[in-house]
């Protein structure tokens, strides 16, 4: 149980929209577990679709299921297969609430044809009615689920729809009662990502139809994304949560509305595509993959290409900058690095952030080298800690504590914040140097100095500080690329292969290296091993940290046939069962 100046230093973060948001969402459930969910209003007739797309509508979401397996009952999400049925039970008990939500984003309906995606629509018009701890009816979910809707069912299947009038009646009705529902249940209490689903949800419905009711959908949806936007996403492009995964959604789905033919949608939104696409860009390896800093996770979303190759001027090549998020990097042939030197996230809203003030990420040759060991899920739990914490990034950890407070599947006590960022780009490279106070909390307040120096084709260069009033324990760790071998050197080196082939030579100054395993999330219920390699030290004033050097240069790496080296071999990934927990929105 979280202690008291835990629970305030959580809560006192939170905005007074926040504060009045969560009044009324509890005031309203406790009203409808009571007296019941009143039924919707009836639909009026179906106004017509108004829409004249530019472009065909793209899923927002990535299915990895296909036709057969769906129907015959195997449902897939978040790297977990359940037996769901056909049509799908719609409240499966025994599922995860982020496995029950994908179930109800219908962003599957993408891989069926008109015939099975109709069937599915109507049972769940059907058999999942608006009660209390419907997860279905949860505003996040059925926002997902109105886009979704009306991209297939008036965008790809708009003749067969309109040419079938009990199916499209029904449809009518149904998303009507559903938008209705989520403008009057916007999430408020909540803010960031989740409210600007709603508003985008709205936008687009409401540019869907005709009619005096859709047009208020439009506007209270155009209304919350002229305040959304304009807080949501940093005037570098990416998204306030920090997050490349929310960061893609957010991206796809503004594309999808600005190709919907609303003139009023395209001027909002338009310009807003071209800082969005770039920030996207400087956010992913050249495995055409995003990096995993915060909650970040593979296959969820689509691979970025799509929406890269519609920048309008490619990216140059060489040092890079999202000033305002606070991530900075290389990016030049297959090297690619990415620097986290930015605050966890809006104080307000922490729940997808991690514990990785000063960590990174590096590709060389193509290939991912050091990696954040990304996200398995949202529950609360021991698996979920480790991935927020401090040790499963690529930093300095002291004293076994976290640099921010981290609890519960979403919450953030006291957190740290990055200091004196100075960031020194360079035709062959950058410098980047600051410090953070993110354990002034403990005795002796010490300070973390972390000074970062790349130069390409040659290597990186860290030097980690900590200075405290009292002796503490520092450890610095890399996490490899579970397709690294790494072979020892000497106490001090290590040289880095993948597939036979030498792709660096790590050093550690100040300190032996300590050779561990850890566990790489690159996917929602996905585990692989992996290397890490650790340096410690205790003091009161500590000075020590890594130099990584690329093949071909004079290292320690060149004395590899010492009959004394020691091989550590890969292990083969292993993915969860069905039964293994899954997430939360």
């Amino acid at each position: 149980m979280p202690d008291l100046m835990l629970y305030y230093h959580t809560l006192r973060h939170l905005t007074a929209r926040q504060w009045l948001g969560q009044g009324a969402h509890r005031l309203r459930r406790a009203r409808e577990r009571w007296l019941g969910v009143p039924a919707p209003a009836a639909a009026p007739p179906f106004p017509g679709c108004r829409w004249q797309p530019v472009r065909p509508f793209e899923p927002a979401a990535e299915v990895d299921m296909d036709d057969a397996g769906m129907l015959s009952g195997r449902m897939c999400f978040i790297g977990q297969e359940r037996e769901a049925g056909w049509p799908p039970r719609w409240q499966p008990p025994e599922a995860p609430r982020l496995w029950q939500y994908n179930l109800h984003y219908h962003d599957w309906l993408w891989s069926l044809d008109f015939a099975d995606v109709r069937a599915a629509a109507l049972d769940w018009i059907a058999r999942h009615r608006p009660a209390a701890g419907a997860t279905g009816w949860e505003s996040y979910p059925t926002s997902l689920r109105l886009m979704n809707w009306c991209w297939l069912f008036w965008g790809r299947w708009r003749p067969e729809v309109e040419r079938d009038a009990a199916a499209c009646e029904a449809l009518w009705g149904s998303i009507h009662a559903q938008a209705q529902w989520l403008a009057g249940r916007l999430e408020l209490h909540l803010l960031g990502n989740h409210l600007l689903e709603n508003a985008l949800a709205l936008a687009l419905v409401g540019s869907c139809f005709e009619g005096t009711v859709a047009m208020r959908w439009r506007q209270l949806g155009r209304r919350l994304l002229v305040r959304e936007l304009d807080e949501q996403l940093l005037p570098d492009g990416l998204h306030f949560e920090r997050s490349p995964m929310y960061h893609l959604r957010a991206l796809r789905v503004i594309e999808n509305l600005c190709a919907t033919g609303d003139p009023e949608l395209a001027a909002l939104l338009g310009p807003r595509l071209e800082p969005m696409r770039r920030a996207l860009a400087l956010c992913c390896h050249p495995d055409g993959q995003i990096a995993l800093l915060n909650d970040s996770a593979m296959g969820i979303y689509p691979a970025p290409g799509a929406s890269i190759a519609r920048l309008e001027a490619p990216l140059p090549e060489g040092a890079w900058a999202l000033p305002d998020a606070g991530y900075y990097g290389w990016r030049a042939g297959g090297d690619y690095l990415i620097y986290d030197a930015g605050p966890i996230g809006p104080d307000y809203l922490p729940g997808h952030a991690h514990a990785d003030i000063f960590s990174f990420e590096l590709s060389l040759g193509g290939r991912r080298v050091i990696v954040d060991s990304g996200t398995h899920d949202y529950e609360s739990g021991e698996t979920r800690r480790r991935c927020r914490s401090t040790a499963a990034h690529n930093t300095v950890e002291l004293n076994g504590h976290d640099q921010c407070e981290m609890w519960g599947a979403f919450r953030v006590g006291r957190r740290g914040r990055p200091r004196g960022v100075n960031f020194m780009p360079r035709r062959d490279g950058f410098t980047l140097e600051g410090w953070h106070d993110g354990y002034h909390r403990l005795p002796g307040r010490p300070t973390h100095r972390r000074r970062f120096d790349w130069s390409a084709g040659e290597g990186l260069v860290i030097q980690d500080r900590v200075e405290s009033g009292w002796p503490v324990t520092a450890v610095s760790r890399l996490h490899l690329h579970p397709a690294c071998e790494v072979e020892q050197i000497s106490p001090e080196t290590v040289a880095v292969r993948t597939g036979g082939e030498p792709v660096c030579t790590i050093t550690a100054q100040g300190a032996g290296i300590e050779i561990g395993k850890y566990f790489y999330f690159p996917k929602f219920s996905t585990k692989v091993s992996g290397v890490v390699l650790a340096i410690s030290k205790r003091a009161e004033c500590i000075e020590f940290g890594w130099q990584l050097a690329q093949p071909g240069l004079e290292h320690p790496a060149s004395h590899d046939e010492r009959p004394d080296r020691k091989r550590l071999p890969r292990e083969a990934p292993v993915t969860a069962s069905r039964e293994s927990s899954g997430s939360s929105a």
